[in-house]
């Protein structure tokens, strides 16, 4: 190996110098030069825009991925850059599980088609949350990872040159001042006429300048003509290494200025990126509530197959009636309507409407229409609704204003 020492012992000097300048900065016993006030926005915006990153970074991770053994995992293969492979979603597995037990429990049974019905609706549910996954790592962690491994690694490495740049400069002003206190002290000495070998000792007054020419490695045994010329040289050097440092310490500044500059672009793409992780999550949402809608329908069309409402509750049950809709159970039950109580909600039983009576209904959650015949519905709003003939006991015909429809009796509270 081409091990060269005096390269090794040169940058080891270089590193102890920069140690003891920054030690004596913090110690307050030596001057420090500042930052353009405008280059220290820039550092202080890009600090923050690192760090609000990874916090956004890790915390969607989490989101995404709650498993942490799952998230170590993808970690690990993004590293190795490997191909992850394909993990079954909890939706698709608990879909799966239901259609296995529908086999068992017999297809042809009603639990076991309810099964089958419910099973697929989740293994659709977790292809769309599979997607919605894939779209998100693609469109928005991948961005942001870029960023922390790619652009910030990059101004970290030039804002380090920055920082070792402006220490050597503050070395070789604290070096030129020490040349010129040392020049000044030798201007002011008395010039001795030299009767004795060179050799031979100062005088005691040439002796009292002796500390401070000491740092330069001037010989004590030269005549003070001598030694100022030297000293004098030495200052002419310091100015010429300060000059050199400060032309290393612009240029360095101004390519670190240009790549914090650049996070106005970072933040252009990170909001571009944002949207497309928004738009991916109404996506998703929106299609678990179609499904879900969808597998709403099923069940019930599956209830009214098997005949009564009585005897649907308990072999096809509608997910969510007996949560909308609650009341008196006795048979005997009734609803008066000049009470003066408040208005209550009816039961099942009880929506069963005459075909020319009218009944105010509250609607509990929004509902959009699927086609033209459907009524697209508000939360909290009032409706007025009937019934027809023939009509299925699920939905009801829905007027508000001129807008007319069928509604979903699940997504309503009948008042009396």
């Amino acid at each position: 190996m081409d091990f060269n020492v005096k390269k090794l012992a040169s940058d080891a000097g270089v590193f102890f110098t920069r140690a003891v300048q920054f030690t004596e900065e913090k110690l307050g016993q030596a001057e420090k030069t500042e930052l353009d006030p405008h280059l220290e926005n820039l550092i202080t915006r890009a600090d923050g825009t690192k760090n609000w990153t990874e916090k956004i970074l890790r915390q969607t991770e989490v989101l995404l991925q709650p498993n942490p053994s799952a998230r170590i995992e993808e970690f690990i293969y993004d590293k190795l850059d490997k191909k992850l492979p394909s993990r079954t979603t909890n939706a698709e597995l608990l879909g799966q599980y239901m259609l296995e037990a529908a086999n068992e429990f017999g297809p042809g049974t009603p639990y076991g088609s309810t099964l089958i019905t419910v099973g697929e609706y989740q293994k659709q549910l977790g292809g769309a949350e599979r997607e919605f996954l894939h779209t998100s790592a693609v469109n928005f962690l991948s961005p942001l990872r870029n960023f922390l491994e790619g652009d910030w690694r990059t101004i970290s490495k030039e804002r380090r040159l920055l920082e070792n740049r402006r220490l050597d400069l503050d070395i070789c002003k604290a070096r030129l001042k020490k040349a010129k206190q040392a020049e000044a002290k030798a201007a002011a000495a008395p010039d001795f006429q030299e009767t004795r070998p060179r050799n031979y000792v100062l005088s005691a007054s040439a002796s009292a300048l002796q500390s401070g020419w000491e740092s330069w490695d001037v010989a004590p045994d030269l005549s003070v003509s001598e030694q100022r010329k030297l000293l004098s040289e030495e200052v002419d050097k310091a100015e010429h290494e300060l000059r050199v440092a400060q032309t290393e310490f612009d240029r360095q500044a101004e390519v670190t200025r240009l790549l914090l500059e650049g996070i106005s672009s970072t933040h252009l793409n990170h909001l571009r990126c944002l949207q497309d992780f928004a738009e991916a999550q109404a996506t998703y949402y929106a299609q678990c509530h179609h499904y879900m809608q969808d597998l709403q329908r099923e069940l019930n069309r599956c209830a009214n197959a098997v005949g009564a409402p009585q005897s649907s509750a308990a072999v096809c049950p509608n997910p969510v009636s007996s949560t909308f809709l609650s009341g008196p159970t006795s048979p005997g039950a009734t609803v008066s309507s000049s009470s003066g109580q408040r208005p209550s909600t009816l039961t099942m039983e009880q929506t069963q409407l005459p075909v020319t009576g009218t009944r105010k209904a509250k609607v509990l959650y929004d509902y959009d229409a699927h086609d033209s015949s459907e009524l697209s519905l508000l939360a909290d709003e009032l409706i007025t609704v009937h019934t027809v003939p023939g009509m299925d006991p699920d939905w009801l015909i829905g007027e508000r204003g001129n807008e007319k429809g069928k509604v979903p009796v699940t997504y309503l509270e009948l008042l009396s």
